[in-house]
């Protein structure tokens, strides 16, 4: 029923209701419109947060959040560099915008797991999930775009002929190109995939945690409660950082010659 939540003493209904998207069409060409709207709400706090440091920059007295950003901006450019070296600006941008959104996203899962869905049913949503990252569309889409920037540096940097070549001849040489083709296929289709599965499966748990503990008599939730989100919120950072190491990684490796791998 819209604006109400399912009693959570039907176990089975209430997760299901929890884990249901707002969505528009069916199927494989569903649009999670809650996803959707989390996901643009969060990335543009970023562009605020980071247009309103830039625009009151100050050395003497820096802000709360200049610090913040500039700590970031210096772990990951110093991540970049010791991977790529120096004149990698876009993918340390990349890099940065990456680990701020993902961990946004991420930070979702703090909010009571009721919270949210009951003041949207308030508007008339049946359903409403919060943590984009839990849902498989946005991490997909994050390591898809990935992926695309690695064919595109792939291309660019080593040329189209070259960068072929390595399909027919690595790892066993041109005889056994066959064999070298589909290894080769299999490793790259294999990195956005591991990449928006590995964050995806993690905030999906840590969702599905929370919604168990939910489940529990109010007078016992705090202890397990407490432990989880604790024990959840270090998985959340990690699992930001872990994502954006691996962009980093993987685009490092389409600057990299053959025999560099």
């Amino acid at each position: 029923m819209s604006g109400l939540l399912p009693d959570s003493s039907n176990p089975v209904e209430y997760i299901q209701h929890h884990l249901v998207n707002l969505s528009i069409g069916e199927g494989f060409w569903a649009i999670h419109l809650d996803t959707l709207f989390i996901s643009w709400l969060l990335g543009g706090a970023i562009i605020y947060a980071g247009y309103r440091v830039g625009r009151d920059l100050s050395l003497e007295r820096p802000s709360g959040m200049q610090n913040i950003l500039e700590a970031v901006l210096e772990f990951v450019d110093d991540l970049v560099r010791s991977v790529l070296g120096r004149g990698h600006t876009m993918i340390g941008t990349l890099a940065m915008t990456a680990f701020l959104w993902v961990l946004l996203m991420n930070l979702m899962d703090m909010i009571p797991v009721d919270l949210i869905p009951w003041l949207v049913g308030l508007f008339g949503a049946d359903h409403f999930r919060a943590v984009p990252t839990a849902d498989p569309q946005a991490p997909l889409g994050m390591a898809l775009l990935v992926f695309v920037l690695m064919l595109y540096y792939n291309i660019r940097i080593k040329g189209f002929y070259q960068y072929m070549m390595e399909f027919l001849t690595h790892p066993f040489g041109i005889w056994l190109f066959p064999i070298n083709f589909v290894m080769k296929l299999i490793e790259e289709i294999a990195k956005p995939l591991s990449l928006g599965l590995r964050l995806f499966g993690n905030l999906f748990a840590g969702e599905l945690g929370f919604l168990l503990v939910a489940l529990l008599p109010f007078w016992v939730q705090p202890v397990p409660g407490t432990i989880w989100l604790l024990f959840h919120l270090l998985v959340v950072v990690l699992q930001a950082f872990i994502f954006m190491v691996l962009t980093v990684m993987y685009l490092a490796l389409a600057h990299m010659g053959h025999e560099e791998h």
